[in-house]
């Protein structure tokens, strides 16, 4: 149950059970939980800066399909993450794994 706790609200989540938990298990997924949503909340502020003025361009069609895109995998990988975790399952995301693997390991 932990692990599906470091998820619920994505990195700051994250954060709180990397601060106050100390099980290995535990602590993976939220360095993970960290990594995956924190990576998606940056991407999402950086798109919201660069579309700044676009209605005025043309582009707003644009920013919306990739903002749905970025909305549809942040719900995706939370779903995922989420019931995994729940399982049991120490699930990997590809190439978050190593980074929130050296994130687990270093906080004492």
């Amino acid at each position: 149950m932990a692990g599906l706790l470091c998820y619920v609200l994505g990195w700051l989540t994250g954060i709180i059970m990397l601060l106050i938990d100390k099980r290995p298990f535990v602590r993976f997924h939220a360095a993970q939980s960290i990594v995956v949503f924190g990576t998606l909340f940056v991407l999402r502020a950086v798109l919201g800066f660069a579309f700044i003025g676009s209605y005025h361009y043309g582009f707003w069609a644009f920013e919306g399909l990739i903002s749905l895109a970025l909305s549809l995998i942040t719900l995706a990988a939370w779903i995922v993450l989420m019931v995994m975790a729940y399982q049991g399952k120490r699930f990997e995301v590809p190439i978050v794994a190593g980074i929130a693997q050296s994130i687990a390991g270093k906080v004492a």
